[in-house]
């Protein structure tokens, strides 16, 4: 190869001009013929760091786990258990779509921390405290405010002589029952605190207080119910914080009249929502829930930020007279619903539901109803049943004649998710909202 390569001669002229002061010193450009005889291409190893995107609000420590997996090789072949297979790899991240109902309660204590930290750490985006009162008024995270002899320890311990109805053992022979009922009401803040959660069950034929207390279903476990640790609703922002999650506060209804000692459910209601301003918490990051339509209208007069989020539980089921597939029994309707202010519906998840044609899982006619007056529906609870090979139980009630197995459960969440369009499911197993959730490219929390 030939290259012709045309050179000035500069340093040689410097040298010149520097060594005598001739004016006869003559510049020349000088054309020189360079012939190559073989060339050398070197290539060197640059360490480049690559940034792979993934969906923002992804996490490190994002574990579905195994059942997702059980549930979907569970399923018939179709679109759908295709669809769930392709994203078996990930990438798996949170999202407001899955709820942690009271934690990850299938496995953990509910409303406890280590609940609370399983259900995060499998993708859910919203942690759910119910929240009641204590004898001296301070808000903590149960179910009920009388629930402590069956998903606490109290019985076992000194202060279950402080309950509403102390522990009387079953008399199997006379076919009574074991009877108990403790309140958060009938101890202290710091009564409450010395308590440890357990899983909520009681074994109503139990004739001493170990009998009674061990009563947990057999497709639950006690595995990790060796410390359930008791929070309050003040502590549970704090941990949600840390966790990186919302939070869905239930005002739950009092079990004692109201007003209690002078606290009024006025007072109550505001409590709730005042611990969330002292913990610096935007009124985004929180759906405050009831079942009761007052407290509603009363964030919506009083709390106008926080309303914006607020959700109706619909309970109108409990109604003798109410009948989910006739508008004409729904009292209020649902566009006195949207009339008053309610801007987001969650009913259980068989109101949304009927059984269609071929066997198929179809919207409700409460389903369409509530889309169409311009309502937002989150519904609740999935994975709460435990194994579904009998028709399901009440939250399958209205699809009980197609509910055979546990997969069934992801043909009703694709149902509730497309079809109804839920802005988000509560389940008691979150890695299996999660997972679907990120298969189907829901956003990300953030």
């Amino acid at each position: 190869m030939k290259r012709t390569i045309r050179t000035i001669l500069l340093g040689a002229i410097a040298i010149g001009l520097s060594a005598c002061d001739d004016d006869s010193v003559e510049i020349v450009e000088v054309e020189k013929q360079v012939v190559v005889e073989n060339t050398v291409t070197q290539v060197e190893r640059v360490e480049v760091p690559v940034v792979v995107q993934v969906p923002m609000g992804t996490a490190p420590d994002i574990q579905v786990g195994s059942r997702p997996y059980f549930l979907i090789d569970d399923m018939e072949e179709g679109v759908l258990k295709t669809a769930l297979e392709a994203c078996s790899e990930g990438p798996f991240y949170k999202t407001d779509f899955s709820i942690g109902h009271r934690g990850a309660p299938m496995q953990y204590p509910e409303h406890t921390k280590e609940s609370y930290q399983a259900a995060a750490r499998m993708g859910a985006g919203i942690l759910e405290c119910d929240v009641t009162f204590t004898k001296d008024k301070e808000l903590v995270c149960r179910h009920s405010q009388c629930d402590l002899h069956t998903t606490t320890n109290i019985l076992a311990t000194d202060l279950a002589s402080r309950c509403s109805v102390p522990f009387v053992p079953a008399d199997p022979q006379n076919g009574i029952t074991a009877q108990a009922q403790c309140c958060t009401s009938d101890i202290t803040l710091a009564e409450f605190k010395t308590l440890q959660g357990k899983m909520d069950a009681a074994n109503p034929n139990g004739t001493s207080v170990e009998e009674y207390m061990n009563g947990t279903a057999t497709w639950r476990t006690d595995l990790y119910s060796s410390r359930g640790t008791l929070l309050t609703h003040a502590e549970s922002i704090e941990l949600f914080k840390s966790l990186g999650t919302k939070m869905t506060p239930e005002l739950k209804s009092p079990s004692v009249d109201m007003p209690f000692d002078g606290f009024s459910q006025q007072d109550y209601a505001q409590k709730m929502i005042d611990e969330y301003k002292a913990a610096n918490i935007s009124a985004d990051q929180v759906w405050p829930q009831s079942f009761n339509l007052n407290d509603l209208q009363y964030w919506i007069a009083n709390e106008a930020e926080f309303a914006l989020q607020a959700v109706y539980l619909d309970g109108r089921y409990a109604d003798p007279t109410f009948d989910v597939a006739n508008s004409s029994t729904w009292s209020p309707s649902m566009q006195d619903l949207v009339n008053d202010g309610v801007k987001i519906l969650a009913p259980p998840t068989w109101m949304l539901v009927a059984e269609g044609a071929d066997n198929n899982i179809v919207p409700s006619e409460y389903a369409i109803a509530a889309k169409a007056a311009g309502l937002d529906i989150i519904t609740w609870t999935l994975e709460r049943s435990g194994p579904l090979a009998d028709g399901g139980g009440w939250y399958y009630q209205t699809i009980s004649n197609i509910t055979e197995k546990d997969s069934d459960q992801l043909k009703l969440l694709d149902v509730l998710a497309k079809d109804v369009g839920v802005i988000g499911v509560f389940s008691d197993w979150p890695g299996t909202t999660s997972y679907y959730a990120s298969c189907m490219g829901m956003p990300a929390s953030i």
